[in-house]
């Protein structure tokens, strides 16, 4: 699994598992604030506190389980046990503004996110990623 271009990584299914599902989790994060992060940026200029608080509403739990609500049936039978995967990792905490089943679900998303990102499926994570923004 040596990889040399890691802006746009493309592992082969069998490398994903000996990747943690919070290192899915992980690398998901990153990849679904950096295209929250974009998306408000290329809509205008926002003053730094205001892009910080604007990010801040899509990249939470609760509102990151609201966008899994509209995703699963979306989801292939592999997306999908992606999402279980990282949905049913053994956390060590749960923020305090979230929900149990909500902070789950949202290390669902992110791990999904991280695996197709991963695999190098861009055009997926796009369609995923506009369904996501539409609630």
């Amino acid at each position: 699994m040596l990889m040399n271009d890691f802006f746009s990584p493309q592992l082969k299914t069998e490398d994903l598992g000996r990747i943690s599902v919070l290192g899915l989790a992980h690398i998901g994060d990153g990849v679904y604030e950096l295209l929250v992060r974009t998306m408000l940026c290329s809509t205008g200029h926002q003053a730094i506190g205001d892009l910080h608080k604007s990010t801040v509403r899509y990249v939470n739990a609760t509102a990151q389980a609201r966008s899994m609500e509209r995703l699963l049936p979306l989801l292939t039978e592999e997306e999908l046990a992606a999402y279980k995967r990282g949905r049913n990792a053994k956390v060590h905490g749960v923020p305090p503004r979230a929900s149990t089943a909500d902070y789950h679900s949202a290390t669902g998303l992110e791990a999904l996110f991280g695996w197709l990102y991963l695999l190098g499926r861009k055009e997926r994570i796009a369609e995923l990623f506009a369904v996501a923004m539409e609630g």
